[in-house]
């Protein structure tokens, strides 16, 4: 009788110990997914107070330097002073400007994500010197508030890696509508990733990064997947999210508020 109460007990406890694993793999999801909600709603925060303060107290000390810059007319060595100081106070105001737009670009709230997409690589393009080619489809509108900042912080990582690892002197872009899903796929034509490497990426272990995990959780909670392809001509990051996730309710609220304007 002892015998067959043990047989009995130990597939319970283990049943009981996966569902115990299942439940906290699932908070531990919920708790990643609210954490990246909370880091773009302060990236959002941080933009507009940067714009909004930051930037126009410097805009504030340029006007008071132009007068500054009259009155010094007759003093040739203050008037150069004036002029360096002035100098650094536009650097400023572009350097805060450029900062603002890329923690939260307000072209994803106003227009959403095909320009700001556009908009983003054209920079990336300028500040990094990688030539990229770009296929954005933007013929079928606004897609959910979820969608759109988990697929533009898909591009933001993707760049930045290939800024950062890849050599490549070239890159291409492609968004496109298929039958049943949306594709973001960002490839760059460089020395690609170690095969070892590129196994432990494809995993989930802690290898993998906090920017690639964090693609990986805002996909996830789309119902998404993010694959990853590497060779010797280059790597392929491809994020896929589902149709029909694009019709799930979304919360919208952020769409009808001011943001900074993209030409002050």
């Amino acid at each position: 009788m002892w015998t067959l109460s043990k047989h009995f007990k130990v597939p319970t406890a283990q049943s009981e110990l996966e569902a115990l694993i299942l439940e906290r793999t699932a908070d531990l999801q919920k708790l990643s997914q609210r954490l990246l909600k909370v880091q773009d709603e302060e990236r959002r925060k941080v933009a507009r107070d940067l714009h909004d303060s930051t930037g126009q107290t410097l805009a504030a000390l340029k006007i008071s330097l132009s007068f500054l810059e009259e009155s010094c007319k007759t003093d040739p060595a203050t008037m150069v002073l004036v002029s360096e100081v002035a100098q650094l106070a536009d650097r400023a105001i572009e350097e805060i400007r450029t900062m603002s737009y890329l923690l939260h670009p307000p072209l994803l709230d106003e227009v959403g994500f095909a320009s700001a997409a556009e908009w983003y690589i054209e920079g990336f393009a300028k500040r990094s010197g990688i030539k990229i080619t770009a296929d954005i489809a933007n013929s079928r509108g606004r897609l959910p508030k979820e969608l759109e900042i988990a697929l533009f912080r898909v591009l933001q990582e993707s760049l930045t890696n290939v800024h950062r690892h890849s050599g490549a002197s070239d890159a291409s872009i492609r968004f496109q509508y298929e039958t049943a899903a949306v594709i973001l796929e960002i490839r760059d034509f460089g020395c690609g990733i170690p095969e070892e490497r590129l196994r432990l990426l494809s995993g989930a272990s802690a290898e993998t990064g906090v920017g690639l995990a964090g693609m990986r959780e805002r996909l996830h909670e789309l119902s998404g997947k993010l694959e990853i392809e590497s060779d010797g001509s280059g790597t392929s990051m491809r994020a896929t999210v589902p149709l029909y996730s694009m019709f799930i309710p979304v919360q919208v609220e952020g769409y009808g508020e001011p943001g900074p304007s993209a030409q002050a």
